[in-house]
């Protein structure tokens, strides 16, 4: 996921301090998480909150983190001691700290990375209701009331959504350095197939250049809506019946996996990618021609500040509305959390103090920014020393400008959320209770084949049957009966 505002990120992508004279936001935000008078009385000690996140760790997160402490120690009398774990590494490292009590109180959750249903049905969250009503109001007065409506398991809350982009589409990325050129025209790019001239020339002009750049947890794009994030349960997007599907007995799945293991084999692809978990080195370098990100309003702004070379776009597929995009980036409180109300002020504060959100964000004013408007930022040679994801932290819609934004950025954000296409999975949150020994099975195979098959590392011709034949034998027929009757009881009280 890389929708960044800087390195973007979102889902998705593709995306991630003010002087303190701005005084109204400072009162506001002060007022807004829970009327905080006492919050810097330096006569109680400061709570200590523990903050996972994810990303690559940044080389100056201890020094801003430093900066963050001093300003919400005065605002809520808490500090944040921020703990990056990198993207690849994220879900399994949460699995292992959230099922060993480790100590936590915030930490980051989502559709793709360390399952915000599937965690909150284990007991890893914490039931959010009433720490929103009493500690939150200045999150459900911001956040876009689609995404705590539509990120209820079971009839509650227990993550808190970025208000950020609300519909997913994906883009197709390049580095326009090297469209200009040799004169590329991507117009008429849409589809994986039509890359191929684009990417030839590249690799036949550019042996340093990787023509697409993809990382092991990238998927064909392909016309279902999964059950579950990268497993083989979906619907078709067009569906009119609903009929689950196993997208490895499906002719798109077949056709993509040859595309792909076609590009693989013409060196389009590094050899490296089935164990790949980013290209952002690669991105900055600018030894890259394209890839494929989820996008936002000027997401093209972004990726260019923070490549430090434009990027254009052109669009993969259409603006959905997916489970996974309302929860495509969440903060969730600990379970084990020994602070839950303060955490919920923390949250609060990071979701409506502007001052604290491009903190967290963008790092230390003068040293990593610098500030070029009111409302508007321009990245300083340090910037790549704190780099965040801004998908990933909360309320990107307070987050500065970048040089090439127009003002009215935040407005067409808003006609973006509105415009995107329900998908028909929308709203059905399916319980894995019943087959929870076979998901796990599921999720085994899918450890060993998914990436070397989705990045063409592997013959399609051979390893579709051979997967298929592992995932069976795993139960993934049973888990498609029992998502298809949980499916079938939904829509008929939901009258889809």
């Amino acid at each position: 996921m890389s929708n960044k505002r800087k390195s973007y990120s979102l889902m998705l992508a593709m995306l991630l301090a003010v002087t303190l004279v701005v005084s109204a936001c400072g009162s506001k935000s002060n007022n807004e998480s829970n009327g905080s008078a006492n919050g810097g009385d330096a006569s109680e000690p400061a709570t200590e909150l523990i903050w996972y996140t994810i990303g690559a760790p940044q080389k100056d997160l201890a020094l801003v983190n430093e900066e963050i402490n001093k300003y919400t120690k005065e605002k809520i009398n808490a500090t944040v001691d921020i703990k990056m774990i990198d993207y690849g590494d994220y879900t399994q490292k949460m699995q292992v700290m959230a099922a060993s009590g480790e100590p936590m109180d915030i930490l980051f959750t989502s559709s793709w990375a360390f399952d915000y249903v599937q965690n909150a049905r284990k007991g890893a969250f914490m039931e959010i209701d009433e720490l929103l009503e009493k500690y939150g109001q200045g999150i459900k007065e911001t956040l876009n009331p689609a995404f705590l409506e539509g990120s209820k398991v079971d009839g509650h809350n227990y993550g808190i959504p970025a208000n950020k982009e609300l519909p997913a589409q994906e883009v197709w990325r390049f580095n326009d350095e090297l469209l200009k050129k040799y004169n590329l025209d991507i117009k008429s790019v849409r589809s994986m197939e039509s890359l191929e001239p684009l990417l030839k020339t590249v690799k036949e002009n550019e042996p340093e250049v990787t023509p697409l750049a993809l990382v092991k947890d990238f998927m064909p794009l392909m016309p279902f809506d999964y059950v579950i994030e990268k497993l083989p349960m979906a619907v078709y997007l067009d569906t009119k019946d609903y009929k689950v599907v196993n997208i490895f007995e499906t002719p798109e799945l077949k056709s993509a996996l040859d595309t792909m293991r076609k590009y693989y084999q013409a060196g389009y692809i590094s050899p490296e990618v089935a164990t790949t978990t980013t290209v952002e080195d690669l991105n900055k370098s600018g030894r890259w021609l394209a890839d494929r990100a989820t996008t936002q309003p000027f997401a093209e702004n972004l990726w260019s500040a923070s490549y430090g070379h434009p990027v254009s776009t052109t669009p993969a597929g259409d603006a959905y509305i997916f489970n996974w995009s309302v929860m495509g980036s969440m903060q969730a409180i600990s379970a084990n959390s020994e602070h839950p109300e303060k955490a919920m002020e923390f949250l609060n504060l990071l979701n409506t103090d502007p001052v604290l959100r491009n903190m967290v964000d963008s790092g230390i004013e003068g040293v990593h920014y610098e500030k070029i408007g009111d409302n508007r930022m321009k990245n300083l040679p340090d910037a790549g020393n704190y780099d965040m994801p801004t998908f990933a932290l909360g309320n990107i819609m307070l987050t500065y400008l970048n040089e090439n934004d127009p003002e009215d950025k935040w407005e067409v954000f808003k006609e973006f959320n509105e415009s995107g296409i329900d998908a028909p999975l929308l709203g059905f949150n399916f319980d894995a209770t019943k087959v929870s020994k076979e998901i796990a099975a599921v999720q085994n195979v899918k450890e060993e084949y998914w990436a070397s098959l989705m990045t063409g590392t592997v013959d399609p011709e051979d390893y579709i049957a051979k997967a298929n034949e592992k995932f069976k034998a795993a139960g993934l027929d049973t888990v498609i009966a029992e998502v298809q009757a949980q499916l079938d009881a939904w829509r008929a009280a939901n009258h889809k």
